[in-house]
């Protein structure tokens, strides 16, 4: 399996947040021949490790869960509800096709509301609400529906990877299965192309779970590495479309290469020295300000233990939480190169502290 058919594999596979073991099956599969270690905890993160054991610890940590739902009522004519896992835009659900996953496989569902020919004008105007909408897996009865589907059954949009003109692809999970693939591709440079130079860190790059519920497998994979560096990969707004204020996210465009992000979640030394690496290896880069803490991994990595020197890389993304996240492979293909650099880069006489 290729790199981009590796990327391709996890887009079409289930990772809503609480229920990513089919995508942390696919990763261990992928990069169990290049790996000294392959683990995953109790919580569910899946950790990569290469390097001497005795060197720094360096953690990437990308998270692997993607928004979903949650089956949680079935009607007395086999109609189905469901709760949110993750920040949905309920607009975004209406007349999409839904793959429930049962512990017999996948269920077809398709997600609607009431057609515009019957709305009220009332409701025309309104913006359309979680619990005006149900799914409908074709059953006629809560027997039948009950005999396929289970109460605390994930759901997911329909799990497509569709190429766009260039390098661009799109489909749900971009957020954040690219910032996943970075790190493990990462991992797998530092195992299998930096050979001639040995690492000097012990890498430990992770697939985090449940970061879209509070960013919980970064917390507990951190307490259980004890990092002195990391740096986390997500998803991050383009602005090179149209209704998306530059002004407000900055000149951030698909095809302008890895985003490192300068603000108080950042360590200082560790944002320079990736741009210092991007200049020397001719890497494009774009810079983002961020003025708070994070709403990614990087948050509660920066404050793991008694403190560590963290970094945030981010892939530019287009209309993230929908069908229709798009992203330009160019992009992650230099974000992975750029920390697989870092990684090379790291030694014992490197210091982050301030000042």
């Amino acid at each position: 399996m290729t790199p981009l058919e590796f990327l391709e594999q996890a887009i079409r596979t289930p990772s809503p947040s609480g229920y990513e073991e089919p995508i942390q099956k696919l990763i261990s599969q992928y990069l169990q021949p290049h790996t000294d270690e392959l683990s995953i905890d109790v919580h569910g993160n899946l950790t990569a490790c290469v390097g001497p054991a005795d060197a720094p610890r360096l953690m990437l940590a990308g998270h692997c869960d993607q928004i979903g739902m949650l089956i949680s009522h079935i009607d007395e004519e086999g109609f189905l509800y469901a709760q949110t896992i993750g920040g949905w835009d309920p607009q975004q659900l209406i007349g999409q096709a839904m793959t429930i996953w049962t512990n017999n496989g996948p269920v077809s569902a398709v997600i609607s509301r009431k057609p515009i020919h019957l709305l009220s004008t009332k409701e025309r105007g309104e913006v359309v609400r979680l619990e005006d909408m149900w799914l409908d897996i074709g059953a006629t009865s809560s027997e039948q529906a009950a005999q396929t589907v289970r109460i605390g059954d994930p759901v997911t949009l329909d799990l497509q990877y569709r190429p766009l003109l260039g390098d661009y692809v799109s489909g749900p999970g971009m957020d954040n299965k690219t910032g996943m693939w970075t790190v493990m591709e990462a991992v797998r440079r530092c195992a299998t192309e930096l050979d001639a130079k040995p690492l000097q860190c012990q890498l430990h790059s992770v697939a985090t779970v449940q970061e879209e519920i509070g960013l919980r497998g970064a917390r507990t994979a951190a307490a259980r590495i004890e990092p002195d560096v990391a740096i986390a990969v997500d998803v991050t707004h383009a602005s090179d479309c149209p209704t998306i204020s530059k002004q407000q996210q900055g000149n951030i465009r698909l095809g302008g290469g890895p985003v490192i992000v300068r603000g108080p979640n950042v360590n200082a030394k560790v944002a320079a020295r990736l741009i210092a690496l991007a200049e020397e290896h001719e890497i494009p880069y774009q810079l983002a300000a961020l003025g708070r803490a994070a709403p990614n991994d990087s948050n509660v990595l920066q404050i793991s233990g008694a403190g560590v020197a963290t970094g945030l890389v981010a892939v530019p993304n287009r209309y993230m939480h929908s069908a229709v996240e798009t992203i330009s492979t160019a992009d992650i293909e230099a974000v992975a190169q750029l920390l697989a650099l870092f990684a090379q880069s790291l030694t014992a006489d490197c210091s982050f502290i301030p000042g």
